[in-house]
């Protein structure tokens, strides 16, 4: 029996992405040791394998079949556009993706003008006002707290995550439009999910039974 292999972004996630794996009989007791310094972790008995990675690579790895599995936010499948199989939305982690900027940017968008719009997820932002909106717009990158680029005059509004929103309210921004909604979702890579379809889908359906008994 080869070995189906998980990626898992690292962090909270993980954690509980993990935890849910344990309720269904999937552990892996190398994972719990927080001094370890290894990469691979592996249940012999189970015939798996997990690593962690940062949560922009786990669609990579998923993609080229360096892992079968992977767990990671939605957020991140949009983002890299990755070929792979999304199959199951494990229902944690869930938030939005949103427009967002202070209340004077409304007519701007209303209106179809040309703005700026600051994002750490400029394929999401470019696909949202090219495809849907049909506003011409200039994204630009931000890799940290872009609620800033509105308050200093970079961008007129954000595409961001949006969970509680307390962040935007503190500093005089708020939604303005909804994109989509985000969770943590199960992805395949392709070739494994035609090679190992029997073990991958039986996991797959013990997830949703435990689900689905925990909502009745």
């Amino acid at each position: 029996m080869r070995y189906i292999t998980f990626a898992l972004a690292k962090g909270r996630l993980a954690r509980k992405a993990m935890a849910m794996l344990e309720e269904i009989g999937i552990t892996c007791e190398e994972m719990k040791d927080e001094k370890t310094r290894k990469l691979i972790f592996v249940n012999e008995e189970l015939g798996l394998k997990f690593f962690l990675a940062k949560a922009s690579d786990v669609p990579t790895y998923v993609e080229y079949g360096a892992a079968d599995v992977g767990i990671v936010g939605r957020d991140t499948i949009l983002e890299e556009g990755r070929k792979l199989y999304e199959v199951y939305d494990l229902g944690i982690g869930k938030c939005k993706m949103c427009i967002c900027g202070p209340e004077s940017a409304r007519e701007l968008l209303q209106n179809h003008e040309l703005i700026r719009v600051a994002s750490k997820y400029p394929h999401i932002a470019k696909d949202y006002f090219y495809n849907v909106k049909h506003q011409t717009v200039e994204i630009i990158k931000l890799n940290g707290s872009v609620e800033l680029a509105p308050i200093v005059g970079l961008s007129e509004v954000i595409v961001d995550i949006v969970e509680t929103g307390a962040t935007l309210r503190e500093n005089g921004l708020q939604v303005l439009e909804e994109i989509c909604d985000l969770s943590a979702r199960i992805v395949v890579n392709q070739v494994s999910m035609k090679m190992e379809k029997t073990r991958i889908t039986d996991i797959i359906s013990k997830l949703r039974q435990k689900a689905d008994a925990l909502e009745v």
